[in-house]
């Protein structure tokens, strides 16, 4: 790579950073409050300590009870205020961030979407499931260790050294100067000792996650072949790098906060030094004894500086891993729309009126493929439904029936004519389509949860209602599962992680019952009998096709015969 393009990936890394962790601040007015009570906390610490040395001494030349009162008050003021300020700074910057972590995982799941068919078969599971979950938590520390503490720490320290100066100009410099020459050296030194690694603690917590998913998902495969302790190691091995990063990042940070502490102590001797001279002749025994002990407060207030400048290592590193997944250019075989912020589905269903009369869904010269692809996975496919209609379209393994399934919901981009009731599918809000055309999967997921749970979701919205249990007992018996339903305990039966307590039948008809719920006008079955033997895979062929309501088209994707007495159309890939 040329020096321009090295600079050009670098300026791209840079901007994809920026747009992940814009994505998690708050918003201004969401963050001014908590950094509002850290200044407040802070300034208490620093103001608690110079009034406290300050009340002593001046105690210590016995004057009236009265001379002191004010003073009194205030360390009792700065003590409680402290305490109460730090909680509530705390409670204020925690809840912004907490409240726009559900806002930064909605979105970051939204720009995942469309990359799912094609565009993040590079990355492992793990590594996926590391940047989504502990990275994407992870840069809730852009607001809470980062800038806030920067900020806070900025302010307090230079109105620190500017109630110095007011006493002691030449003890202000020392300050100055201390800050410079001890904050310097624990920065350079945290970078040099833990810098690399800050980056590489989101890498290898995602190589345990991987090793643990593969564990637990394999495992039965694992122990058929004796594999189970050569997993176990490689699970060890990530989790000691893991430990070992770690380490180091806590060495760092005890040895930051030695030097620090070391030119805390070595700011309030050469400021006692420096003004010595000034005792008496214009400087106060208890203005002097305050000013020699404010560097100890202030460098505990600057001690957020070198930790939040470590912090933001490990913020970047995680934005990096975040970007990487959903900022990069979007493959042109992908839609690159969903989930677009700002406008609702419902209000962009249409770029025009639906023509009278047009067809429920119609194709004609469709051809897409997957990212990365040479040639069409399919071409020429032409075809038109109305409510009521069956279509069957059949073809080999690798004929590209799946493919036309993510075509017609709009994960896979298409070209040729697609149109629903005559309204061109691509002006269309890709939400908006998935509204009138539903996938049921080869391989429906199903969440780890109760029957009530996995079905109810399906029709759980302002448009749509929620379902009550009478609707959903409707359903089931539609699709034949009611009997089977009471036999395991009703809606409350648990269908365990990803449908392990049921047939593959079973969990068909549970996508259908989704399907039905969520009152798709096209319903789109994908391989439904995949994996059944002949004679099961007929009766679950007849009893899909007749639970789905006489008003509702269905495409139906096979390899196989159907079984006599369907009335269809077949088109072959």
């Amino acid at each position: 790579m040329t020096r321009t393009g090295a600079l050009a990936d670098r300026e791209q890394r840079a901007r994809h950073r920026s747009a992940v962790l814009a994505r998690a601040l708050p918003s201004r007015a969401r963050r001014m409050p908590g950094i509002a009570l850290g200044v407040l906390a802070d300034a208490s610490i620093v103001g608690l300590l110079g009034l406290s040395m300050w009340l002593i001494v001046r105690a210590g030349e016995q004057p009236p009870i009265l001379h002191l009162t004010f003073a009194i008050v205030g360390v009792r003021a700065l003590a409680i205020g402290r305490a109460a300020f730090r909680y509530a700074e705390r409670l204020a910057s925690h809840d912004a961030a907490l409240a726009q972590l559900a806002v930064l995982r909605s979105r970051t799941f939204a720009a995942l979407v469309p990359r799912v068919p094609g565009a993040l078969e590079s990355h492992r599971r793990g590594e996926v499931l590391a940047a989504f979950v502990d990275d994407v938590d992870q840069l809730q520390d852009e607001a809470l260790r980062v800038r806030q503490p920067l900020l806070v720490s900025g302010i307090v320290t230079a109105l620190s050294v500017v109630v110095v100066a007011l006493i002691s100009v030449p003890a202000a410099l020392v300050l100055l100067g201390a800050l410079a020459l001890g904050g310097g050296a624990a920065i350079v030194l945290s970078r040099r000792i833990s810098g690399a690694q800050d980056r590489e603690v989101s890498a290898a917590r995602a190589a345990v996650v991987d090793a643990l998913l593969e564990r637990f998902a394999a495992g039965e495969v694992l122990a058929a072949f004796g594999a189970i302790e050569m997993q176990r190691d490689r699970i060890a091995v990530a989790e000691r790098r893991l430990a070992s990063l770690q380490l180091r990042r806590a060495r760092s940070a005890g040895l930051t906060a030695a030097v620090l502490g070391c030119a805390a102590g070595a700011a309030s001797l050469l400021a006692i030094l420096v003004m010595i001279p000034s005792l008496g002749d214009g400087l106060s025994a208890p203005l002097f004894a305050a000013a020699a002990v404010v560097p100890a407060a202030v460098f505990e207030v600057f001690a957020q500086v070198p930790a939040a400048l470590a912090a933001r290592r490990g913020v970047e590193a995680s934005a990096d891993r975040v970007a990487e997944l959903t900022e990069g250019e979007l493959p042109a075989e992908l839609v690159g729309d969903a989930g677009r912020e700002g406008a609702s589905p419902s209000a962009l269903a249409f770029a025009s009126a639906p023509s009278p009369g047009a067809p429920l869904l119609e194709v004609r010269g469709l051809a897409a493929r997957y990212p990365g692809a040479e040639r069409d996975a399919i071409s020429g496919v032409d075809f038109a439904l109305a409510p009521g209609d069956t279509l069957v379209v059949r073809g080999a393994s690798g004929a590209g029936k799946s493919t036309l399934a993510l075509a017609l919901v709009r994960f896979l981009e298409s070209r040729g004519e697609y149109r629903l009731r005559g309204v061109d599918a691509r002006a269309m809000h890709p939400d908006a389509v998935r509204e009138v055309v539903g996938l049921c999967e080869q391989r429906p997921y199903l969440f780890d949860s109760d029957l009530r749970q996995n079905l109810k979701f399906a029709r759980d919205s302002d448009a749509r209602g929620t379902a009550s249990d009478d609707d959903l007992w409707e359903v089931l018996d539609r699709v034949g599962l009611a009997d089977w339903a009471l036999e395991r305990g009703g809606l409350d039966a648990r269908l365990g992680a990803d449908g392990a307590w049921i047939s593959g039948g079973q969990a068909q008809r549970i996508a259908l019952a989704r399907a039905i719920l969520a009152d798709f006008p096209v319903v789109v079955l994908d391989e439904p009998t995949a994996g059944v033997d002949r004679e099961l895979a007929d009766r679950l062929v007849l009893d899909l096709l007749g639970a789905v309501p006489d008003d509702r088209a269905v495409v139906l994707i096979t390899h196989t015969e159907l079984p006599e007495g369907i009335s269809t159309r077949l088109v072959e890939l």
